[in-house]
């Protein structure tokens, strides 16, 4: 068995033994059973603010998640909730200013990020963590074959590695056919779901440990967003890396996702493992997102629809930051901010009457 396998087999050894043995501490922070050490992605109560001219507004507000090795954890809400800019303060990917982080940590694979120098971050951008970002027809350079962009890539973190056949090898990996044509293809030569498998090739070549995937089937139509998705459960298996999955639809989370984190307006509503929460959603916002699904059996004539719209960043309403929109506000809500609170084991939700929904 080569260094190579062993490495990949070894990773997928280490979240087998770390099993299902998630826990959750206080304070809403997700966290693995062993000490947190053992973790690959811990982010602990981040804050991150947008200044402009003389104000500022809060786009991430105390949020706090854990990922082990080799877990997929799916990101879910309405755009404008703040799971993008969440996920690029990973690699600290948003320009600072205008942002800043006036709270919170970053830990990636036991390293602070926010605390780390410019050098610090670009070895640790595409070598341990690598995004795919939506609409790869914008993200690809249209003057460049797709070859070089992706050799371009492992130039920077594994340049013994930037060959043609490894380029063959990345575009065969991520169901290309005929890879050693495609690379001498230019983006606009290729569909929309072979360009977004070019970025999925990109983001593998310097084997990440954590994946970021952000709305990674936005713009394609039903049958590539398919085959996209099993590429990426495929891919999972094969080298045990952890994939943090960001969409806007909880349908596509269900067979890839083992745990779901619901944002809202900043905040992280419901946090479950992804089974249990689509079969029993908890939080008045995730059951609307679970409503608003299109179901193939049924009498309605309309998909219900959510009132109202996700507030303007650094615009949230003083008490529950959804009470506007919820058909099941109370009094209070509109006047007492809720606290991520674990309702059930493993099942945390931001709503005070989460318990006393109807089932």
């Amino acid at each position: 068995m080569n260094g190579r396998e062993w490495t990949v087999n070894g990773r997928i050894q280490a979240f087998h033994r770390a099993g299902n043995g998630l826990t959750l501490s206080g304070g809403g922070l997700p966290v693995l059973a062993d000490p947190p050490s053992m973790a690959l992605l811990e982010i602990k109560n981040l804050k991150l603010d947008f200044r402009s001219g003389g104000t500022t507004a809060r786009a991430v507000d105390d949020v706090s998640l854990t990922m082990a090795a080799g877990e997929t954890l799916g990101l879910v809400g309405e755009s404008g909730c703040g799971k993008s800019v969440t996920a690029q303060s990973i690699a600290r990917l948003v320009p600072a200013p205008p942002a800043s982080y006036p709270g919170g940590e970053i830990w990636l694979n036991g390293r602070e990020v926010l605390q780390m120098s410019a050098a610090e971050l670009r070895a640790i951008r595409g070598r341990v963590v690598s995004y795919i970002f939506q609409e790869p027809g914008a993200s690809l350079n249209p003057v460049f074959r797709v070859g070089g962009q992706i050799r371009e890539s492992l130039k920077l973190h594994q340049p013994a590695r930037a060959t043609e056949a490894e380029v063959v090898r990345l575009l065969k990996l991520v169901g290309i056919p005929a890879p050693e044509q495609r690379a001498r293809s230019y983006p606009f030569e290729m569909s929309g779901g072979m360009q977004q498998r070019v970025m999925i090739a990109m983001a593998l070549a310097s084997e990440p440990q954590l994946l970021v995937a952000d709305e990674p089937t936005t713009a394609l139509d039903v049958t590539i967003q398919a085959q996209i998705l099993d590429l990426l459960r495929d891919l999972k298996q094969r080298l045990g890396m952890a994939i943090l999955l960001i969409t806007h639809n909880l349908g596509i989370v269900g067979d890839l996702a083992d745990r779901v984190a619901v944002m809202y307006a900043g905040q992280i509503v419901e946090l479950a493992p992804a089974r249990e929460l689509l079969r029993r959603p908890l939080h008045p916002y995730t059951r609307a997102l679970m409503n608003s699904v299109p179901k193939l059996r049924g009498t309605q004539d309309r998909l219900p629809a959510i009132a109202g719209n996700v507030p303007r960043t650094g615009d949230f309403p003083p008490g529950c930051r959804f009470a506007p929109r919820c058909p099941l506000a109370k009094p209070d809500c509109a006047a007492v901010p809720p606290a991520l609170a674990e309702v059930e084991a493993g099942r945390w939700v931001r709503c005070p009457y989460a318990t006393a929904l109807p089932g």
